[in-house]
């Protein structure tokens, strides 16, 4: 994949206003910056007339906006590591094709001359746009408004969610998401409907599976986990790594029961360790030390509850895996949604 010289520059005009930028034979023009973190720039962007009769032709017609408007994600990438990072990033979402999954749309890697006359190289990532934030954005403004999603809310976002991270495991072998958060959910609300899910950023994604047979080995994948999985939604064995383990995608029901408790209360089950004194998230977290905190009047079924403890269960061989999730979870949905 690549992209022209001067769409790139474009780029640069674009973000500051006005000009469009190329990715392949497709052209769009930037309209705001919509998000940013690390070396990472995410902007809305509307697709104007296709380069070449052929371009419409390849792209699949769910995928297609109806106002021409996406979100093009922009790396800066620094070093050798970094650019193997995107490409195995493009790789493993490319993978993927799920309704609940994030589909990576277009993509281009290319190289250009810094300011100081080295050769740099920057990635641009197009993705379907979602302007109605994250479960995380969504948390934040609840918790202030001191309001909860209802019974029936939480159990079709949580099953959509499911239903996405079972099109992962589902490969053989089967890949983990590796950092599944409320922060990589992203929220669409419909009128008259209900919320509709998609999980996204396969930035930490890899095959699930495993064998852990010295200490070196655990050292390697605990100092992975603390760079690519988010502390409060992390693993027990990510955090304490056995020196003879077998590490499987129940790594993934952790975090899926972290969110279902988030999706509950607006808050993750275990920060509460950091405000008090002499509190450790890692032992917290380790120990699978739960506190419920004041929910909603009327309160959420104790099944709920029952559901996020089994998934909770510190030692993984305890944990269902995704199948046995998503059976539950739709015998709660038929008993609460009907």
């Amino acid at each position: 994949m690549g992209c022209s010289i001067s769409g790139l520059n474009a780029l640069y005009e674009s973000a500051t206003g006005g000009g469009d930028v190329w990715i392949n034979e497709r052209r769009f023009r930037v309209l705001r910056q919509i998000g940013e973190g690390g070396f990472a720039f995410v902007y809305l962007v509307r697709e104007q007339q296709p380069a070449s009769d052929a371009a419409p032709a390849r792209r699949h017609a769910a995928h297609v906006s109806e106002d021409g408007t996406y979100a093009m994600k922009k790396v800066l990438i620094q070093s050798k590591e970094q650019l193997d990072l995107v490409r195995e990033e493009i790789r493993v979402s490319s993978l993927f094709n799920h309704p609940n999954l994030l589909p990576l749309l277009d993509h281009a890697i290319i190289a250009v001359k810094s300011t100081q006359g080295d050769w740099i190289h920057e990635a641009y990532l197009l993705f379907p746009v979602h302007l109605d934030g994250t479960l995380f954005d969504n948390a934040n403004i609840m918790l202030s408004r001191k309001e909860f999603y209802s019974t029936a809310d939480v159990l079709q976002i949580f099953r959509q969610m499911c239903e996405g991270l079972k099109h992962m495991h589902s490969f053989d072998p089967p890949y983990a998401h590796n950092d599944v958060k409320p922060g990589n959910v992203l929220i669409t609300r419909r009128k008259g409907q209900g919320p509709v899910a998609t999980l996204m950023d396969f930035g930490s994604a890899r095959p699930a599976r495993k064998q852990i047979r010295s200490r070196s080995e655990a050292l390697q994948l605990q100092e992975w986990a603390a760079e690519h999985c988010s502390a409060p939604y992390r693993a027990p064995e990510l955090w304490d790594c056995p020196s003879h383990a077998d590490i499987d995608e129940r790594t993934d029901i952790w975090s899926l029961g972290c969110t279902l408790y988030a999706i509950m209360f607006n808050v993750s089950p275990f920060e509460y360790a950091l405000g008090e004194s002499g509190g450790s998230l890692q032992l917290a977290i380790v120990n699978g030390q739960l506190k419920w905190p004041a929910g909603p009047n009327p309160p959420y079924p104790d099944e709920l509850r029952q559901f996020v403890i089994w998934m909770l269960q510190p030692q993984p061989a305890m944990r269902p895996h995704i199948d046995d999730v998503v059976l539950h979870v739709d015998k709660l949905s038929a008993k609460y949604l009907s």
